[in-house]
Formats: structure tokens, C-alpha cells, sequence
């Protein structure tokens, strides 16, 4: 059946009469239903993709027909048997995809067969069922593999046994087994690089020693503990991923390693010498007693020392978000003059502190969002002068330090949003009365992305972003925002491109945008726009936000302005629009570069129902031209007796006024009456 599917279609797509595409050396069969290997195909094909078909067994003459074979892939198939001998003829295989298959079946002749592959680099079992005695059967004679996948499978323990001859390995994956225990399985394995053991149920890991590997992945597991060996030996540790675990405590690293990514998010961590209420166990000692023989000890020691003993010099990454940290132990950032990215995002941190102790340097991105911070310190000697992003979101900050902007000559980026916060005022613009605590943003030249998103913001008088050069400003869920003074548009004309004022309570006359030539993007749902605003027609804007308003409908001639013919996105769903009323709609559908992407959930109103604007009835549309028909009807039965009132009044007072209208005429042309 393959066969003959590939015939049909073989002009058409240049196939082989196996229905596999050809490129150069590389034949591709990937989904052709095939229930063997095709034997009709180049002869000096080095790459075979035999993915996503129907092949229970490889027999001993499956790969006779290509000598030169270098990289054969067979996962998502439904292979229960490879027969030994099947690659006594493909010596040179370096690559071997046998994943998402049925290997368990008949594991140990699958054993023998691929114990003729002298040559092989890359071996990929995972999705197979295996279990780890079927694993060590399976990799016993391939001294040469260089990486190994065996992820998704069933295997739970690892020991010394499974990966005994294995010399030459530099990367294994293990991820999404249900591997609990792990006995000095990697010992022997002294060339390994790349470990990722990520999704497992490993409760701890201790007595960490490999100092060989640069990346270790044990993320998604269990794990409450991490302790490396204790020695002065360089690590070549580089990445350590222990995220999306239970770890109580900051991990024991090695001494001296060259870590430059700490991967700690969605922990259970924190410090423990202060406690929340107060408590220090700073100077809390503890005895041990050891007897040894007839010798006794007593051993005096901190019960908690949270000094760190590992060089980081080298660490440019830590991230430390979703855990429960409330505070920083001090100089504990100190260790870390690398440092560039810092995350401590959801976290239950109150106050935050840069001392001249730790005066990371080198920081390019900061991010403590989602915090408790009432209080942001900064020392005189803490500068920041490489920050680019500084992303304080969702905390309970009032103000910041004069001295937090002070030398960061390279801030870009600043997120203040759902903090209970106002911007300064230009001092010549602020009255002589006290004002109450605010941010001070001017004159931060670098500045271009400021997002104050339901800060409560009450208006924005006295240019308070006089002296940057913002392009992309957030306002959005500021009710009070826009009340006063519009004078801080002038300031950001030249500038601002993206600008959201979503939610902000505006009405269609509140701002004129006419000013910003140079925006590009505005976000206006969620207000109470009862008309698109005028000053918009001549604003060329390139994407424009109008959900959530109380428009009934656009101008009619909307398709015809400067701004659709600029305009490449528009959002226009959830308003109260008038079913026979869409002629906009319409003309907006034909202009060539506007994509609506929320078009198919435009609704309208009609007859107390809500229709989809895209597919009204026949029977709607027959009644919106009656009703336009009518109202037109109606007009001229309420105009023709008005009109003909009029005329009988006229006539009336004519004829009233007739004959002194004669005599007068008369008296003044001095000529006779012929009557």
C-alpha cells in the first residue's frame, strides 16, 4: 500500500518509488506507513529516516543494500526486535534513533545486534520501557558512545553495574524516569560532560563529585538537599539546574568551579539565622559528643553559619525566584562580582539593600517583582552602573532612593507597576507646600521603557518625564491617571511609540494624540470610548487596541483615513456595536495590509440579540435596510406636514396683509389703481 501511495504521487514530489524523499545523501521515509525497510533506494544513501512508521522487526538483510550507512533513525515505529547480524554490513552507523519503540520486547537480541557497531557515537533508547538491568544489558558491548538517551523509560536505581563500559561518554540523558536512588552509577564515566536526570524522584544528592561534568540538570525532582564533595579540586562545573524542587537550603557548592548559571527557581528555600520574629540564631551553639573507643570529644559549633565557602567569582546567572527568602545574608552577594542576571522575583523579601560591599558591577538585570519591599536601600558607594532592566513589579513600595537612577548610565528598562506610587514633579513646577513621597524619573536620558501599570497614579501635572527619551510607556489601570494637566504628551512627542492606557477611564476628548507623529502602537481597551477619538484619524499608528469600550460604531469613512491606511493590526471585540450600522466594518475588511486577529469574536447587537458580526442572517440584513428605509419614510412624513403648515401659514398672512401691501406699492410709484 506505501508502494503504491509513493507511485502515485512520485512525479509530483520527485519521490523514490518507496515514497521516500531524496536530498543529496539523505532519504527521508518519515510517515509513509512503511512495515519494513525499503530496499529499492540510492545505494549511497549515509542518513535513512524511517520515523513514525508501521516496522516491527530490522531482519538481518533489512540494511544490506546500504553499505555506507552513517545515520539511521527509526523512533515512533513499533520495533520489538532488531535480529543480531542486522548491522554486520553498516560498520560505519555513528547515529542510532531507536525511540518510542518496543525495545523491552526482545531486549537482550537487541543487545547482540547492536553489539556489531564499533563505530557508534550517538544511541537514543528513549520512550522503550526499559528498566535499568535491561539498560545495562543493552549498553554492555558499546565502549564507543559518546551520548545516550534514555529518557521515558521505567527505570528507577542506578548502580556502578549499568554503565560499566561506557569510557567515551560525554552526554546522557536520563529525564522522565523514576529514578529514586543513584549509587555511584557515574563513576566509571570519567569523560562526561552533559547529565540531565531532570523529572525523577531523587530525594537528595550527596557527596556531589564529579568533577568533570559542566552541566548537571537534576530540576523537577524531590530534592531537599545538595551537598558537593568537600575538596579543594576544580570542578569544571559551568551550569547547575535545581529548579522545581523542595530544597530547604541554599546548596553546598564546590569550592572552586567554574559555575557561571545557579538555576534555583520554585524551591522551598531561605536563610535561617534571623527569623522573621526577631529570633538570631547567629550565636546559638550546639555540643557533640564523640566517643571513639576510649577517647571522648566534646565538639563546640554554630548551629547555623551561613557563610559560603564556594568561590563564585565566575557566577554571571543566579536565579533564586519562587522561594521564600525575606532577607540576604551580608557580603552574600559580595561573592559575586560576575554577576549579571539576578532574579529574586516571588520571593517574600521586605527590604532590599546594595551596600558598597556588594557593588555588583557588572549587573545588567535585576528583577524583584513580586516581593513585599517596602523599602529599597542604596548605599553611596552602590551604583549599578551597568543595570539595563530594573524590574521592582507588584510590591509595596512608595518611593526610591534619589541615589538608585544616580549612575546607572545604561537603564533602559524600569517596571514599577502595582506599586502605591506618584512621579515626581519638575521642581519649578511644584508648589511650595510639601509633597507627598514620589519616584523621581527626569532627566534619565537612557531611559525608553517605563511600565506603571496600577500605580494609582493621580495625574501626571508638572512634566514628570521631562529629559528622557521614553518609547514605550505603560499607564494602563491608573483610573486618575489622565485627569489635569496633558502637558507630559509634549515632552514624549518626539519619542513615545507604544503607549497602553488601558483601563484608564478615558473618554473620546480626554487626550489629543495628535501630537505623537511618531507612535506606533496604542493600547485604548477597557475605557468608556463612546467614539473613536478625532484626533486618531491623522495618527499613523501600525497596531491600535479598542476592546472592552462603548463604541456603537468607527466613522463611517474610518477605511479612507491616514490612520487605516497605516494601521497593520486592530483589535476591535467586546463593543456594543449596531448590526445595521456596520458599513465601517466592511470597508475595513478590504483594506490589503489590516489583519484583525480578534475579528471572529466581533459581535453586534440587534433586536435585544448579539449577533457575530462576520455571518449576520439574511434575515437581519433584509430588516436593516427596511429599518434604514423606514427611518428615511419616517423623516419625510414628520418634514411634509411641517412643510405644508408653513405653506398655508404663508398663504394666510398674504392674503391678510394683501391690500396694504397694494397701497403701499401704490402710494409709493405715484401711478393709478386700475382697479
Amino acid at each position: 500500500l506505501a508502494a503504491g501511495w509513493g507511485n502515485g504521487v512520485g512525479a509530483a514530489w520527485a519521490m523514490s518509488p518507496g515514497g521516500c524523499k531524496h536530498v543529496q545523501s539523505t532519504a527521508d521515509c518519515t510517515g509513509r506507513w512503511l512495515s519494513s525497510v525499503p530496499g529499492n533506494l540510492q545505494g549511497d544513501i549515509e542518513e535513512l529516516l524511517l520515523n513514525d512508521n508501521t516496522i516491527r522487526v530490522l531482519g538481518h538483510a533489512s540494511l544490506l543494500p546500504y553499505p555506507q550507512l552513517k545515520h539511521l533513525s527509526l523512533s515512533k515505529n513499533r520495533l520489538k526486535l532488531i535480529e543480531p547480524g542486522t548491522f554486520l554490513g553498516s560498520q560505519g552507523l555513528h547515529v542510532l534513533s531507536l525511540a518510542d519503540n518496543l525495545i523491552f520486547t526482545n531486549y537482550s537480541q537487541t543487545a547482540a545486534a547492536l553489539s556489531a557497531l564499533p563505530a557508534l557515537r550517538t544511541l537514543d533508547l528513549s520512550g522503550n520501557c526499559l528498566t535499568e538491568d535491561m539498560l545495562s544489558v543493552l549498553l554492555l558491548n558499546l565502549p564507543s558512545l559518546e551520548s545516550l538517551s534514555v529518557a521515558r523509560n521505567a527505570i528507577m536505581r542506578l548502580d556502578s553495574s549499568v554503565f560499566t563500559n561506557l569510557t567515551q561518554l560525554l552526554e546522557l540523558n536520563l529525564e522522565k524516569n523514576y529514578i529514586f536512588e543513584i549509587d555511584q552509577a557515574f563513576e566509571g564515566l570519567q569523560k562526561l560532560q552533559r547529565l540531565n536526570i531532570a523529572y525523577n524522584y531523587m530525594p537528595c544528592v550527596v557527596d556531589f563529585g564529579l568533577t568533570q561534568l559542566k552541566v548537571l540538570n537534576v530540576s523537577h525532582n524531590i530534592i531537599e538537599w545538595f551537598l558537593a564533595f568537600e575538596s579543594d579540586d576544580l570542578f569544571e562545573l559551568e551550569v547547575l539546574d535545581l529548579s522545581h524542587n523542595r530544597l530547604l537550603f541554599f546548596p553546598v557548592l564546590p569550592r572552586q568551579s567554574k559555575l557561571h548559571s545557579l538555576l534555583l527557581k520554585d524551591n522551598e528555600m531561605t536563610f535561617y539565622q534571623r527569623l522573621p520574629n526577631g529570633t538570631s540564631l547567629a550565636d546559638v551553639t550546639v555540643q557533640f559528643l564523640i566517643i571513639d573507643g576510649n577517647s571522648t570529644n566534646i565538639t563546640t559549633v554554630n548551629l547555623w553559619d551561613e557563610v559560603c565557602y564556594s568561590n563564585l567569582s565566575s557566577l554571571r546567572l543566579l536565579d533564586m525566584s519562587q522561594n521564600q527568602f525575606w532577607y540576604l545574608p551580608e557580603g552574600f552577594l559580595a561573592k559575586m562580582p560576575s554577576l549579571t542576571h539576578l532574579k529574586l522575583n516571588q520571593n517574600c523579601l521586605e527590604t532590599f539593600q546594595l551596600s558598597e560591599e556588594d557593588p555588583l558591577a557588572m549587573l545588567t538585570d535585576l528583577d524583584l517583582s513580586q516581593n513585599q519591599l517596602v523599602e529599597l536601600q542604596v548605599g553611596s558607594g552602590a551604583t549599578l552602573p551597568s543595570l539595563q532592566l530594573f524590574n521592582l513589579s507588584t510590591n509595596r513600595l512608595r518611593v526610591l532612593p534619589a541615589e538608585v537612577f544616580t549612575y546607572t548610565r545604561k537603564i533602559t528598562t524600569v517596571d514599577l507597576s502595582r506599586n502605591r506610587l506618584d512621579l515626581c514633579p519638575h521642581p519649578a513646577l511644584a508648589s511650595e507646600v510639601e509633597s507627598p513621597p514620589c519616584v523621581d524619573i527626569r532627566g534619565i536620558e537612557t531611559l525608553s521603557r517605563l511600565y506603571l501599570a496600577g500605580c494609582g497614579l493621580q495625574g501626571l501635572a508638572g512634566q514628570p518625564f521631562r529629559g528622557t527619551s521614553l518609547t514605550h510607556l505603560d499607564l494602563s489601570d491608573n483610573q486618575q491617571a489622565l485627569s489635569g494637566d496633558q502637558g507630559w504628551l509634549q515632552d514624549l512627542a518626539a519619542t513615545l511609540r507604544v503607549l497602553s492606557l488601558r483601563n484608564t477611564s478615558l473618554s473620546s476628548a480626554v487626550v489629543d494624540f495628535s501630537t505623537l507623529q511618531s507612535l506606533a502602537a496604542l493600547d485604548l481597551s477597557g475605557n468608556s470610548l463612546s467614539a473613536l477619538p478625532t484626533s486618531l484619524s491623522a495618527v499613523k499608528l501600525r497596531s491600535l487596541d479598542l476592546r472592552d469600550n462603548c463604541l456603537p460604531a468607527l466613522p463611517a469613512d474610518v477605511a479612507r483615513t491616514p490612520l487605516a491606511r497605516s494601521l497593520q493590526e486592530l483589535y476591535l471585540s467586546r463593543n456594543p456595536y449596531n448590526c445595521c450600522t456596520l458599513g465601517w466594518w466592511e470597508s475595513l475588511q478590504r483594506v490589503e495590509q489590516l489583519r484583525v486577529p480578534d475579528g471572529r469574536e466581533l459581535t453586534c447587537s440587534y433586536d435585544s440579540r448579539t449577533l457575530s458580526a462576520r455571518a449576520l442572517p439574511e434575515t437581519v440584513l433584509r430588516a436593516c435596510r427596511w429599518k434604514v428605509a423606514n427611518m428615511a419614510l419616517l423623516y419625510l412624513v414628520l418634514a411634509l406636514p411641517t412643510c405644508l403648515t408653513l405653506l398655508v401659514a404663508f398663504a394666510v398672512v398674504f392674503l391678510m396683509l394683501k391690500q396694504k401691501l397694494l397701497k403701499m406699492l401704490k402710494s409709493r410709484c405715484g401711478a393709478s389703481s386700475p382697479y
